[in-house]
């Protein structure tokens, strides 16, 4: 699969892919973080020569039952982090996710780092803003995180090089993010025997998902794919997060080199209409649309959540 000249940030994410290849000073230390609760994969990877690193999709743990939340799953990276003596600079986002809350304003409060996701944010913002009735008080400009990555913007963590790749479709806003030869593509794209992710959310699209997919699996076969999730596919007994351009390109039981953009869409489009909400999509909206702070408390010092009725989904039957 060739890489078009008019798209100048895959060429220049396939180039870092190219140079990590051809020095290991330039990939990246990586460390995978899985929350059986939520099925959630957050990663600090860092560069072993300056000790930089950046957090992704930290997860916040949450009893949807009780409204209490805790930070059991993110006190193990504060552990990782502060035990491996890293500095952390960025605190990485790839989407506005409905699974999970983030917990990237109690990592940035104990580790520091720029709190950062796609510009796109202001969309999901703008539309769950209405869904929840936020009120005016809740700005729907991304101010509530340091940094919004537009589609090809680079950046750095310590000698790693690094760039946002916009791949919409699971939601309008999704990111990838390209570091030396790995890629962290959030909800994109799942292991090779499970497939691809939903596209109902509002502002998601099927036949966007398939393009970005496409987009990513024209970086070399050898870039190193990061996942976000993993359910075990039928027949596999054990959780994995890690796979490759080439394995995906090779065998995704979705999107596999052959499969047409057509029928990506009948496929993707009637699975999602069988598909049930996550369990968690009230909080975790509500939180993460607001950088993963809970809506401000009322007169009475607590926050709450909001369930809009009959608002979202499929009706009971």
């Amino acid at each position: 699969m060739a890489t078009t000249t008019q798209d100048a940030p895959l060429a220049a994410a396939t180039a870092l892919v190219e140079k990590a290849k051809a020095d290991k000073a330039l990939r990246p230390t990586i460390a995978g973080f899985f929350d059986e609760a939520t099925f959630t994969v957050s990663y600090v990877i860092s560069d072993c020569a300056t000790k930089e690193a950046a957090i992704i999709d930290s997860v916040l743990d949450y009893d949807a039952a009780s409204g209490t939340t805790g930070f059991e799953s993110a006190d193990r990276i504060v552990e990782y982090v502060e035990t491996s003596g890293l500095n952390v600079v960025w605190l990485i986002e790839t989407h506005a996710h409905a699974d999970h809350l983030s917990a990237a304003p109690y990592l940035q409060e104990k580790l520091g780092g720029k709190l950062a996701i796609g510009a796109d944010i202001v969309r999901v913002q703008d539309v769950f803003g209405k869904m929840f009735n936020a009120g005016s008080d809740f700005e729907r400009d991304g101010s509530q995180f340091d940094h919004l990555f537009k589609d090809g913007d680079t950046f750095r963590i310590g000698n790693l090089e690094g760039i946002a790749l916009h791949v919409p479709g699971h939601t309008p806003a999704d990111m990838a993010f390209l570091i030396g030869d790995a890629a962290f593509v959030g909800d994109t794209i799942f292991m090779p025997d499970f497939g691809t992710a939903r596209a109902d959310f509002p502002g998601g699209d099927a036949r966007q998902l398939f393009q970005s997919i496409r987009r990513l699996l024209s970086l070399p076969r050898e870039t190193r794919l990061f996942l976000c999730h993993d359910y075990k596919a039928p027949g596999r007994d054990v959780f994995a997060w890690e796979t490759t351009v080439g394995q995906q390109r090779d065998e995704n039981v979705h999107v596999k080199d052959g499969t047409t953009e057509d029928e990506f869409v009948e496929m993707r489009t009637s699975r999602d209409r069988t598909l049930s909400m996550p369990n968690l999509i009230m909080p975790s909206v509500q939180v993460n649309m607001r950088g993963g702070r809970l809506p401000e408390p009322e007169d009475n010092g607590v926050s709450y959540i909001k369930i809009p009725v009959n608002a979202v989904g499929r009706p009971a039957k």
